[in-house]
């Protein structure tokens, strides 16, 4: 088992290891006193791991309740988080309890956010199911829902108590969700000064990348919790991926996929208006390739450009882009709102 200490505002553990599930109650246990646990999860993951993760909690004292959800990013919304609370409340759970996020990115997301209102704030831990979730969502803190206009436009940052990753439960993911969530383990390949991206085009052991994935994004965030600046390079792809998956209704493109096509929709632009070379859109691309992700759509680009702007990194004289300046290394950069259609359509061959 590898082990990653995240020094933020609360101090927590990140496990990386094979059927960790199975003694998930005790690790719990090591950072929570017995207490009631609400596990939160959905349809797809709660038939496949929530008895294993109740017994397991169970026999290390804790008294379990389980919440299912409809699974899906279409059901990441605020009815969903506000029935989360409500199972809270009907089986009396209070301020010393936990709520246990069992699920992938969507579940993390809105079971941490629940858990950050529910009673002004109680405990919550991370047991992360998806390659996703595993390199990304899981650690930092981000938590929300979408709105109608936008995604993750509803939020908070609240830390968790501790993350559990099983590497072990990929062996029961699609290969299409696997491939998913690879999108964002490319985005930390580009973002940071090493030779992940040369790892990921070629072969590396998978908890070797969620390790290196994980720990990039811990001294990030260790620097930036609020988000207020290095944090944002971790939005590399993001403004236009959220752009692409919310024209389609959340309906054509993962999450992953549509962070793949806006790495590669920014590169491109970035290109253009010369802020790197060529190569960086091309070494994406080759990345994209190898896990059957897309680089491309067919979204009109002043429909994208018109929806990131209600973007959560908009700001009120334009929005905060990453750009490539080369692999390994990216910057943020403000493009008002009048230029951003001009520079995006400027990469568009």
């Amino acid at each position: 088992m590898l082990k990653i200490t995240a020094n933020t505002s609360k101090v927590y553990d990140i496990l990386i290891g094979s059927n960790l599930i199975k003694d998930c109650g005790k690790y719990i246990s090591e950072v929570v006193n017995p207490c009631k646990a609400m596990i939160v999860t959905d349809s797809n993951v709660g038939p496949l791991y929530a008895d294993a993760v109740k017994e397991a909690l169970c026999s290390a004292g804790f008294d379990v309740y389980i919440h299912t959800f409809e699974a899906g990013e279409k059901n990441k919304n605020i009815e969903t988080v506000y029935n989360i609370t409500l199972s809270l409340a009907e089986n009396g759970f209070n301020r010393k309890d936990i709520v246990v996020a069992l699920g992938g990115g969507v579940c993390g997301d809105m079971a941490g956010f629940a858990s950050s209102i529910y009673m002004r704030g109680i405990r919550f831990i991370q047991v992360s199911t998806s390659i996703l979730s595993d390199i990304d969502s899981s650690v930092g803190g981000k938590t929300g829902c979408d709105l109608p206009v936008g995604k993750n436009l509803i939020g908070a940052f609240h830390q968790p108590e501790l993350v559990v990753i099983d590497t072990n439960v990929l062996t029961t993911l699609p290969k299409h969700f696997y491939n998913d969530g690879m999108g964002e383990a490319i985005k930390y390949g580009v973002i940071a000064p090493s030779d992940l991206m040369d790892k990921i085009c070629d072969d590396i052991d998978i908890e070797q990348l969620i390790f290196e994935c994980v720990d990039i994004k811990r001294k990030v965030v260790e620097n930036d919790e609020k988000e207020q600046g290095e944090r944002k390079l971790l939005n590399f792809g993001h403004t236009l991926g959220h752009a692409i998956e919310k024209y389609y209704n959340f309906d054509k493109y993962t999450h992953g996929e549509a962070v793949a096509i806006g790495m590669c929709m920014i590169s491109d632009a970035a290109f253009a208006n010369g802020y790197c070379d060529k190569t960086v859109g091309d070494k994406i691309r080759i990345a994209c390739k190898r896990f059957s992700l897309p680089t491309e759509c067919d979204a009109p680009i002043e429909e994208l450009s018109k929806i990131a702007l209600s973007d959560k990194k908009s700001t009120s004289s334009g929005i905060d882009f990453v750009l490539p300046r080369t692999v390994g290394k990216c910057e943020i950069v403000n493009i008002k709102k009048e230029d951003i259609l001009p520079f995006l359509k400027k990469g568009i061959k």
